[in-house]
């Protein structure tokens, strides 16, 4: 397990070079560049900007440099300084940006896999076990339902439910008055009583599909002869459901920590601008209309270190939990 786990870390270095260069490359393929973009926008708002004052722009952020060299100096800023580079729409370094919003999304990601697991996890196992009964049926009946609803639309039905007959301050995770404000305990309070809307909406697919997984798979272990046998030999039935089929069943469960850590960056950016939250998709959005390459580059090369990082912790995981998975 231990030469496995150092391979795949090595194996990590060189990913992340070809996938850091090829983000880089992707990002300026569109026609333009931030200074393009920037420009459009004043235009729309009826302000003209010379070619002279562009031109000084571009040597400004070094974007009239060859491709390969704005590349070598992001790269080499990373790996010697730590130094992604500064954005050039919020004239900011882009470390700052991405960890002042990831905070936010790793608790709004969490509580969220909480919860889904929470939810999904006994259901599922009732579902298998109840196959074909009443409740089953309405389980079948309400995943389907979960996953056919878009989370957008969902999302504005809670706004309107928690405006009107709760009187809830909707949008964002926090209030006005704590919206700057330091970290308090009465801040986290606020925090709390704003997060329950992201989290039911951002967990209703999820526990929709999980639930047919944890169906699907125990269903198949139960029918296998090996519980035939635990039976027989005067297991009782919880304890033989939960310590053979349940546990070959978390399978899936545990699979998805290897999407799980990227979905912390680009997962429902379309949920986190219906709601306003602060969380690192909008952000990502916006890089990447305005060509802000360094932030949206920074952002790219994260997804793909977790995805890295996930998909090892995930393999790990399942080797641990099922006795069946090994190297070799």
């Amino acid at each position: 397990m231990l030469r496995f786990i150092a391979k795949r870390l090595l194996w990590m270095i060189p990913s992340l070079i070809v996938v850091s260069f090829l983000s880089f490359v992707l990002i300026q393929l569109p026609p333009g560049d931030y200074v393009t973009t920037y420009i459009a926008t004043l235009a729309a708002s009826n302000e003209v900007v010379d070619i002279n004052t562009a031109n000084e722009l571009r040597a400004r952020f070094g974007l009239d440099q060859p491709m390969i060299v704005q590349y070598w100096k992001w790269i080499t800023g990373i790996v010697l300084h730590g130094d992604f580079g500064l954005s050039f729409e919020w004239q900011q370094p882009v470390s700052e940006l991405i960890w002042e919003r990831m905070a936010l999304t790793l608790v709004l990601t969490f509580t969220t896999l909480l919860a889904t697991w929470a939810i999904a996890l006994p259901i599922g196992i009732f579902s298998a076990v109840q196959k074909y009964s009443v409740m089953d049926y309405v389980v079948t009946f309400l995943s389907f339902i979960g996953l056919a609803v878009p989370s957008f639309l969902l999302a504005l039905v809670l706004m309107y439910i928690a405006a009107v007959h709760f009187g809830q301050d909707v949008g964002g995770l926090f209030s006005d008055r704590f919206m700057n404000e330091p970290w308090s305990f009465d801040k986290i309070v606020d925090m709390l009583g704003h997060l329950w809307i992201p989290v039911i909406i951002l967990a209703v697919s999820g526990t929709a599909s999980l639930i047919r997984v944890m169906r699907a798979n125990l269903l198949d272990e139960l029918s296998k002869p090996y519980v035939t046998t635990a039976r027989a030999k005067g297991l009782s039935e919880f304890h033989l459901l939960m310590k053979y089929p349940v546990r070959i069943a978390l399978n899936p469960f545990i699979s998805t920590i290897a999407w799980l850590l990227p979905n912390l960056v680009s997962g429902s950016i379309i949920v986190a601008i219906v709601l306003s939250l602060p969380t690192a998709g909008p952000l990502l959005l916006q890089s990447l209309m305005s060509q802000d390459m360094y932030l949206a580059g920074a952002f790219v090369l994260l997804i793909c270190a977790l995805t890295l990082v996930g998909s090892l912790i995930s393999d790990i995981l399942l080797a641990l939990a099922d006795p069946r998975i090994r190297l070799e």
